[in-house]
């Protein structure tokens, strides 16, 4: 299947549904006071899809890379505040463990894109 929009692009769809996840988790009582660490958290997951939507339609690998650097940055802080809301009692193990799993697979896969982008001839859609 070709890429044509950042719709397609596999990394956005688990980035979103990881969003999702966070923003569902999110709307748990345990949540209810501590509103700076919800937008916080939803934040952050919200800017990992972000990035990548937004590197796809620079039309350029470099500025491609840069972006999926960011939003796995961007993923990682996610990660980091799951373990916060896990030890703050917001959510369970299971929970933690799915929201683990999913941001550990999805940074391996915005690495291989990064890869790949690094290694390729193809400078992008704006160069051609």
């Amino acid at each position: 299947m070709k890429v044509q929009r950042f719709e397609d692009l596999e990394i956005w769809k688990e980035a979103r549904e990881i969003a999702l996840k966070i923003k569902e988790l999110s709307r748990k009582s345990e949540f209810s006071k501590d509103y700076k660490f919800v937008a916080q958290i939803t934040s952050a997951s919200g800017s990992t899809m972000d990035n990548i939507a937004e590197g796809f339609d620079r039309d350029g690998n470099k500025e491609f890379f840069q972006f999926l650097s960011i939003a796995k940055g961007s993923n990682s802080e996610t990660r980091s505040q799951a373990y916060r809301a896990f030890d703050y009692k917001y959510i369970n193990e299971a929970e933690l463990n799915e929201i683990l799993t999913r941001t550990e697979k999805l940074k391996a896969k915005i690495n291989s894109l990064m890869l790949y982008l690094k290694n390729s001839d193809r400078k992008g859609n704006k160069y051609t």
